[in-house]
Parts: structure tokens; sequence; C-alpha cells
């Protein structure tokens, strides 16, 4: 019998955060997939061992992907991290490919998950907490109240359009442009707030605009509200 490979969401930095469904499946599965070039480089299975007893007794693949933008490289990586997976699928063993967040949200994983379905292998989601989610908790503040709208928006691309949608708008993948995104949210008359690793022991948290730094960590995240 084949093996199942399980995208599992182990939430935003807080391991006890973890679902508990999530829990179960990591510690159920006998091999381990992380998106780094070791699982000492990887947030998401430091998350996991905060709740995880067995993580030591895992195998694991080791799977980075390049922080490029270069589809035929992504492409060709998503290929390189099915196949090892599949080698572990059909020695009928279960794999968790950890991952931040919610698969579901802008994650590798899913990717991969599609070759490997589309190869006839079985897939299954495990949904984590997202960062927006529970940076929002952190600020102790609603993301979107009645007929409020709320647009997830990667800020690694042009945002200046998507700023025009009405409500609430959260700019993930910031780091890299964010000297930029600032610059242009300074045209703007919003309210803007920012988490930086949410969750993590490292957490930073910018209640105004101008209190933000020009440089951050990969794992940071705006929330820009229209000013009342």
């Amino acid at each position: 019998m084949k093996g199942r490979l399980f995208g599992v969401g182990v939430g935003p930095g807080d391991p006890e955060l973890m679902t508990y469904k999530a829990v179960r499946t990591i510690e159920k599965c006998p091999v381990i997939a992380v998106p780094a070039k070791g699982r000492e480089h990887a947030v998401s299975y430091r998350i996991a061992a905060g709740m995880v007893d067995n993580m030591e007794e895992k195998e694991y693949l080791d799977l980075d992907t390049p922080m490029t933008k270069d589809r035929q490289i992504l492409n060709q990586n998503y290929e390189k991290a099915a196949k090892r997976i599949i080698e572990e699928l059909e020695k009928g063993k279960d794999v968790a490919y950890l991952t931040l967040g919610d698969p579901t949200i802008y994650s590798t994983y899913m990717y991969i998950q599609r070759i490997i379905k589309e190869k006839g292998y079985e897939t299954s989601i495990i949904n984590g907490i997202p960062s927006f989610c529970a940076a929002a908790s952190k600020l102790n503040e609603s993301l979107a109240d009645r007929a409020d709208e709320l647009h997830v928006i990667p800020s690694s691309y042009d945002i200046r359009n998507a700023l025009r949608y009405p409500g609430t708008k959260i700019l993930m993948k910031s780091a890299s442009r964010l000297a930029e995104v600032r610059e242009i949210l300074e045209e703007k008359n919003v309210d803007v707030k920012m988490i930086e690793n949410c969750g993590m022991a490292d957490e930073q948290i910018y209640e105004r605009l101008e209190d933000i730094p020009e440089h951050a960590s990969y794992y940071s995240l705006l929330i820009v509200k229209e000013s009342v």
C-alpha cells in the first residue's frame, strides 16, 4: 500500500497554536518534509518540535526552495521535491510536509501537492491558523466587521492597485520591499500596523506607520485599514 502525503499547517509561530489534528498527524507520519536545507533551519520544524514529542524519531526530507520568482527554476524545484516525496510514498510511508500558517495560503506545499496528486497519490491538507489571524489577535482587534471587505495581498509584487480596494488589506511577504511599501502607504490616508515574527520569541509589534523600520524579517505582515 502506498503512503499518503499530508500538508500540515503548524500555525504562525507559537507551538501552542497548533491544532490537535496537526499534532496527531505529525506524530503518526514516519517521514517529515521541511522546506529548508536542514531541519534546524526550518521555522516550521522548530514550531512542531515544541508540541510533538517524537520528532527525533522521524526520517527527514530537506526540500529547500530557492527565493526566486523565476517560474522555470521554481517548477524544476517542485518536481525535484515531489520526486523525493514519492520515493517515500512508494515505500508505504506517510509523509508530513510542514508549512507555516495554513497550507492553502501562499504555500510552496500546494505546488508540490498538485504534482503528486496528478501522479495518482493520495494527499490531504491539515489546516493551521493563518499568520494574519494570529496578528489580529496580538493587536486585540478584528480584521473585518459587518460588511467590511478583507483582502490578502502578496506585497512582494506591485500593491498600488490593490490598495484601492475598500476594507482591510493584509500585506504579506512585505520584507523584501518594505521601504518601498512604506513609501506607498505614506501617500494614503490609512491606518497601518505591522507584526514581525508573530508568535515567536523575537516578535515585534509596530502600531504606527512611522514606527515601522525599513528592514524587517521575512516573517512580517502589515494590516492596513482605512482611517476613520
